[in-house]
């Protein structure tokens, strides 16, 4: 199966509350987020970010927006105000997700421009 990075399926916003960090993936087409809601689960989001969060990871699906949201718990050493972070209010966690790499099937990759 080819493979692509995750912007070439969706698109991400990313903020913070506290010491989590909030990233949403909206989908451009409905067959990339069927795709999405199968293959981009809690587990593969936790093992791309690794060490960069210290806490669980949630997921919540948005069928009306064609979209998922995800809740990277532990990943701001505290949040804005206390942390040494870089970025300590989660904003280029959008971009890092992103450039996730998955496999995906012959007729989805057929559909991508890029």
């Amino acid at each position: 199966m080819p493979e692509v990075e995750l912007r070439q399926l969706a698109h991400a916003r990313s903020g913070d509350k506290g010491d989590t960090a909030n990233v949403g993936v909206i989908a451009y087409t409905p067959e990339g987020y069927a795709f999405l809601r199968e293959h981009l689960t809690v587990d593969r989001v936790a093992a791309h970010f690794g060490d960069m969060i210290n806490g669980r990871v949630e997921r919540f699906e948005l069928d009306n927006l064609e979209a998922l949201n995800f809740l990277l718990h532990g990943a701001l050493d505290g949040g804005g105000t206390v942390s040494l972070m870089t970025d300590a209010q989660g904003k280029v966690y959008s971009t890092a997700l992103l450039r996730m790499r998955l496999e995906v099937p012959r007729d989805l990759f057929d559909t991508l421009n890029d």
